[in-house]
């Protein structure tokens, strides 16, 4: 079997075990306690050990900026997709779709399938670009998630005087914010994860590897996916997928990308999974609404988890079905006609909600109509 295809199944066997695991692990505390493990240690030690490895090289200064750009565009072309699909405007759900559908996690769902059919070189660039995208999850869509809070806080009860403070609070003591700083401290002078003690490049890197395993187990059992909610948030997966293939299509004319690789580390990075660090964001948020008792809550927990166990199942099936097909879409058409299959599947589940809501509209109208006809016929008599 291929190592690659072995790594994706390897991911959503751990999803499938956190699953099974329900059964004997409550979903209070203990699930609780197996995210606060993730977010205070296992995701602080990867980013730590992820910032202390970069080698920054010239020539690929450009690919961190294009992938911004991209996570922005996503960013702003999100609510039209949540609204079309039938999500309120300005609710918990929205809210967290709107965190979660332009993170990317190529890590999990990505780099595997670029290094085994597009090389080191490939891997090299896409690892470039995801720091563009790290900078946008982590720092831009954290700063919206407090925003979005503060905008749904009381505000007479929170003066700016003390929403400063409180913020400029979660920022400092927030564990992963503060493996960050101390990163770039270090990287400012020079200081790489091969110059820190033995000892302590060990203990960060076995706790790094149990990132990826806890993170999945978690997603397995905490995710609660109702039949409704998985249509719907199968509708968005796809939609963005479309949405992305039609702005590759786009960048490709405009730039006048001519490199096949090129053009498939740009599918293959651009229709990785939702993010786990957005995720994160939402989690902190929530635990602070709940401290302080706060009625309506900004986001949606169990929403966001569904969104992060189905992004990952498709996307390890776009991409390694991508990849598989060499330089197939590396053509326009090609890339363009995957892009409208994947439109049309992504549009029938609004289409068929929409085509109930007028039925039922037009069934209560019709109703008091017949009635009175009836009343009518009986005067006469």
């Amino acid at each position: 079997m291929d190592g690659a295809l072995e790594k994706s199944i390897s991911f959503i066997l751990f999803i499938i075990i956190g699953i099974i695991l329900k059964k004997k692990i409550s979903s209070g505390d203990e699930t609780n306690g197996l995210k606060s493990l993730i977010l205070t240690l296992a995701l602080p030690a990867t980013i730590f050990i992820a910032l202390l490895k970069v080698k920054v090289d010239g020539n690929l200064v450009l690919y961190p900026i294009l992938a911004l750009g991209f996570n922005v565009i996503l960013f702003a072309f999100t609510p039209f997709l949540i609204k079309f699909i039938g999500i309120d405007e300005n609710s918990a759900k929205d809210r967290s779709a709107r965190l979660l559908i332009p993170s990317l996690a190529p890590g999990l769902s990505c780099f595997p399938f670029i290094l085994e059919f597009l090389g080191d070189d490939a891997l090299a660039k896409t690892a470039m670009a995801d720091l563009g995208n790290k900078f946008f999850v982590l720092f831009l869509l954290y700063l919206v998630a407090l925003k979005w809070h503060y905008k749904n806080a009381d505000f007479e009860a929170n003066s700016l005087k003390s929403k400063l403070k409180s913020l400029f609070k979660t920022l400092i003591y927030e564990p992963v914010n503060m493996f960050i700083i101390v990163a770039l401290i270090l990287v400012s002078f020079g200081i790489t994860i091969d110059k820190l003690p033995n000892f302590l490049s060990i203990t960060l890197n076995r706790l790094s590897f149990i990132m990826t395993p806890l993170v999945l187990i978690f997603i397995g059992l905490a995710v609660k996916i109702k039949k409704q909610q998985f249509y719907q948030i199968f509708s968005l997966l796809i939609l963005r997928a479309s949405f992305t293939l039609f702005l590759i299509v786009g960048i490709i004319l405009f730039v006048d990308i001519t490199i096949k690789k090129d053009i498939l580390i740009m599918i293959a990075f651009t229709l990785s999974s939702a993010s786990f660090w957005p995720f994160a964001h939402i989690s902190a948020v929530h635990f602070k609404e709940k401290r302080e008792n706060t009625k309506e809550k900004t986001f949606d927990p169990n929403f966001a988890l569904s969104i992060l166990a189905l992004s990952l199942p498709i996307s390890v099936l776009l991409i390694l079905g991508i990849l598989t097909a060499g330089n197939t879409f590396t053509e326009i058409n090609s890339i363009l006609f995957l892009g409208t299959l994947l439109f049309l599947i992504g549009i029938i589940f609004p289409i068929i909600n929409k085509i109930k809501k007028f039925l039922s509209k037009t069934t209560k109208e019709i109703k008091p109509i017949t009635k009175k006809k009836k009343i009518q016929l009986i005067a006469d008599k």
